[in-house]
């Protein structure tokens, strides 16, 4: 087959590299091995060492161990980034289990539907208002049979952690304690000595990843812990100016999702970085720990760069520490790309990829061409490849659209219990991945849209992606999403949900104006509707799925 990459890859990265297939686990027994003292964790300036880090994962093996943890066992995780998670999910995998992600975002209901589709039977949680009285419910509601409980103080510095506990009550859960109870340090209490699981890499699940939430039942990526640890590796050597064993970067995205669960933790703990855990992306701790802790790297998503982008203190001078920045998670507007880099002069490498390949297929060069709009070359060992909407056996050549396409080491075993999913996603050993694009001559990929967000507008296409980057080039949008609503006449029309950048004032009138110059007649918004803020995913990417049933909502009281 035909690799048009080939002719522009990056001269210090080989495509044709192929990867060891290990445990998960292996990248933090080798950095501990490697770099025994160097900061693994900081939490809050709580520094934990690799040699640190591997004696609590073993330990909390050992627990996990003894409460059955073993082939086959499902564990969620339903934690934000700290120390415990960090321990949990590598000390779950050394013991044998799988690991199930939870958002401490998602409803009850929506635990529920997980807890029961993956069979999780152990959740791993904290003392938060935010976490302990749903995971309770669950508990009674559920198969859920034990709760593993921590502190959040526990990880913290001793006099943060003080502070927190006297200062911050409303935030603390009171506990129901019983039987199906186990506190965090009880997991921990024995001496770490145990024989680690037998892992098969191409063949056992080290994480079951949740997906599609936003089209319909989510379902469970089956990730073998070759996935996640090969796709770590093909991130370490796309970045070759990456030195091992000095770095630093920083975790604000949260570990519960793909991206950042393998460029931050997976790929981190394997390099030897100091990951700078944040417990949620704040704004004005994300920018105090550029300043102060020199961060190399900043993996993030678009609503994440323009907040650091508009903000008063960002300067060139303030973020001279990071070699590059990586956006994935959602489409990078070109012109929150351009903002960023003119404001602190770091360089944004946007990287493309789906939780069903674990999740990076794609990225940027650090050195090398970066062609607008495009997102980047495929990781080493990885095929792109553009095959018909329609018919998906059949592959097309450069520069004609179809639907984007990946083939690697890093594309899931498949869907936990929903071989017809899995039948329907993986054609011919290639992921669908339901982009539109196309890829031209020189290899780079271009999105055009999702497949499923595509509106249909007197039957013509067209691409809300289009649209949102349309309305980006006006310079008093901050953000912008575009939906299809119901129309009489032509069945589907664009609909645009805006955010003006502070102390501006754009009349939708005005607005359109701009628009008639970008767009043509069939793509331009029917509607705009300004407001103060618009949804975002729990990584802090937009959401349409939000804005989709206000509108259905609208129409059906109407």
């Amino acid at each position: 087959m035909n690799h048009p990459w080939l002719r522009h890859y990056p001269a210090n990265v080989d495509w044709h590299r192929r990867f060891e297939a290990r445990p998960v686990y292996a990248a933090l027994d080798d950095a501990a091995a490697r770099w025994p003292e160097n900061v693994h964790l900081d939490f809050f300036g709580r520094a934990y060492t690799y040699r640190r880090t591997l004696e609590l994962v073993d330990r909390a093996a050992k627990g996990f161990r003894k409460l059955g943890v073993g082939k086959g066992v499902k564990v969620g995780l339903f934690l934000p980034n700290c120390p415990q998670q960090v321990i949990s999910y590598f000390g779950v995998l050394k013991a044998g289990g799988t690991v199930v992600n939870y958002s401490p975002l998602y409803s009850e209901h929506e635990l529920l539907g997980q807890i029961e589709d993956s069979q999780t039977d152990i959740l791993v949680t904290m003392d938060l208002e935010l976490l302990y009285p749903k995971a309770r419910h669950l508990l009674d509601e559920s198969r859920l049979r034990t709760l593993v409980v921590s502190r959040m103080q526990w990880a913290m510095p001793f006099l943060k952690g003080t502070a927190f506990s006297l200062l911050r009550r409303r935030d603390i859960a009171p506990m129901r304690w019983n039987d199906c109870h186990v506190a965090w340090r009880d997991l921990l209490a024995n001496d770490g000595r145990f024989e680690p699981a037998a892992i098969d890499p191409a063949g056992d699940v080290a994480v079951l990843q949740y997906t599609g939430g936003t089209t319909g039942v989510p379902k469970g990526a089956m990730l073998t812990h070759a996935n996640v640890y090969i796709n770590g590796c093909q991130n370490r050597a796309w970045f070759p100016d990456f030195t091992d064993g000095v770095e630093t970067t920083i975790g604000a995205l949260p570990f519960f999702h793909a991206f950042a669960m393998t460029t931050i933790l997976v790929m981190g703990t394997m390099t030897g970085c100091r990951i700078v855990l944040h417990p949620r992306f704040d704004l004005e701790a994300v920018i105090r720990d550029v300043i102060r802790k020199r961060p190399s790297s900043l993996p993030g998503v678009p609503t994440m760069f323009t907040a650091i982008a508009n903000h008063p203190k960002v300067d060139r001078e303030s973020f001279a520490s990071l070699k590059w920045a990586m956006s994935g998670g959602a489409p990078l507007p070109n012109q929150v790309r351009h903002h960023f880099e003119e404001v602190t002069g770091v360089q944004i490498l946007e990287g493309y990829g789906l939780t069903e390949c674990s999740p990076t297929a794609t990225c940027g060069p650090e050195d090398g061409l970066n062609k607008e709009g495009s997102i980047g070359l495929p990781l080493p060992g990885t095929e792109i490849i553009i095959c018909d909407k329609d018919d998906p056996h059949r592959i097309l050549p450069p520069g004609e659209t179809g639907e984007i396409c990946v083939k690697g080491p890093q594309v899931m075993k498949g869907y936990w219990n929903n071989p017809a999913a899995t039948d329907a996603a993986i054609v011919d050993g290639r992921l669908r991945t339901g982009d539109v694009g196309y890829m031209d001559e020189d290899g780079y990929t271009f999105i055009i849209d999702r497949m499923k967000d595509m509106i249909l507008v007197g039957g013509f296409n067209v691409f809300p992606r289009y649209v949102e980057e349309a309305i980006h080039r006006h310079p008093a949008v901050k953000e912008v999403t575009v939906i299809g609503i119901p129309e009489e006449y032509h069945g589907e029309v664009p609909k645009a949900f805006v955010v003006l950048r502070e102390g501006e004032d754009l009349p939708a009138e005005k607005l359109l104006e701009f628009l008639r110059g970008e767009l043509g007649k069939h793509e331009m918004p029917r509607e705009i509707e300004f407001r103060s803020e618009l949804p975002k995913t729990v990584v802090g990417k937009l959401s349409k799925k939000e804005l989709l049933a206000e509108e259905t909502e609208k129409r059906a009281a109407s």
